[in-house]
């Protein structure tokens, strides 16, 4: 059989070893990806694994989304324009928040075209099956997104029916958001898992952005979107989430987190850092993520919670997830 390469296969042969879990002190299991830091100008200071090739950010691309609404005139503050950027955990206040933001648009649920699912979040995903219910669009962890798109759309007098169609007003503004901020073309576009496109782009690029937005003037929407995530991260995920107590510990951080183990932040001096696991698992990313911002001067005992992850072995802790030492891992 001809495999016929396409963009993003580079990445594939590229990646390194970041994240091994060790047992009783034996090498176990290890995860391969790629991670950079970008500097206070957006370029590469360090890169492991091939950070120019082309990849999808998934949901760490939702600020970039919402940049492009806010510059369409998306007029949303504080915790709503937090949750337009959100990959939520399905609790009742990101529900209340994205009905309110559909009311604002002068629309019901039924508008959303996002796909019909149960709430992210464990706990409340097992509420949701007791009460008897099933998979709806209202519940789907992008659903405040979704929401933000309409509002968008009404405000601009554009269609609500196929806002997710790729040649819509809104999809273009997006991948000129994107563009504009990763500093790159896109490379490929997809469709995310909640049925908007997706723009591949490098993850060089990805971690550009995040420094950009996160160390963004006063006044800019990318300061805007920053600091409704930063000052709200519980509406960015959720209570417990790992992005939510990460923005929390790290004062001034930018984070958020996307499907097939990707991650991104950005700090306020304009520096960022993002990180892709090859086996799109979800035990690493945070790990890596961890030992990058370490590097990145964090303060150790902030980390501490996410530099490990315990290995257990009859209930007791006998190992951890850790990064390789090339990623500096923290000593904590």
């Amino acid at each position: 059989m001809n495999h016929v390469a396409s963009p993003g296969h580079e990445a594939a042969f590229a990646h390194i070893p970041l994240v091994g879990v060790w047992r009783n002190g034996f090498l176990e299991s290890v995860h391969h990806g790629t991670a950079v830091l970008t500097g206070t100008d957006g370029t590469v200071v360090e890169g492991h694994g091939a950070v120019d090739a082309a990849m999808f950010p998934r949901s760490a691309n939702k600020p970039f989304q919402g940049l492009a609404m806010v510059r369409n005139g998306l007029d949303l503050d504080g915790e709503l324009l937090a949750l337009a950027c959100a990959s939520h955990s399905g609790e009742a206040f990101h529900l209340d928040g994205t009905r309110q933001i559909l009311a604002r648009a002068g629309l019901t649920e039924d508008a959303l075209r996002c796909v019909a699912d149960l709430p992210l979040g464990v706990p409340q995903r097992d509420a949701w099956l007791a009460t008897g219910k099933g998979p709806e669009r209202i519940a789907m962890n992008c659903s405040g997104k979704h929401a933000a798109m309409l509002l968008t759309c009404v405000h601009n007098g554009w269609s609500t029916e196929d806002y997710l169609d790729q040649g819509h007003p809104l999809q273009g503004a997006v991948r000129k958001a994107v563009e504009d901020v990763a500093g790159e073309p896109v490379a490929a576009v997809g469709v995310d898992g909640c049925g908007a496109p997706l723009f591949a782009i490098s993850l060089a690029g990805l971690a550009r952005s995040y420094g950009r937005f996160a160390g963004a003037p006063a006044g800019t929407p990318e300061r805007r979107i920053a600091d409704a995530m930063r000052a709200h991260p519980q509406w960015v995920a959720g209570t417990g989430r790992d992005v939510t107590d990460l923005m929390r510990a790290i004062p001034g951080l930018l984070a958020k987190d996307g499907a097939e183990a990707v991650y991104a932040v950005g700090l306020p001096d304009g520096r960022g850092a993002a990180v892709k696991i090859a086996d799109g698992g979800g035990r690493a990313h945070i790990v890596a993520i961890a030992a990058l911002l370490w590097r990145m001067g964090a303060d150790e005992d902030a980390l501490a919670p996410f530099a490990h992850a315990p290995v257990y072995g009859a209930g007791d802790v006998v190992g951890a997830v850790r990064a390789f030492p090339l990623l500096g891992e923290p000593t904590v």
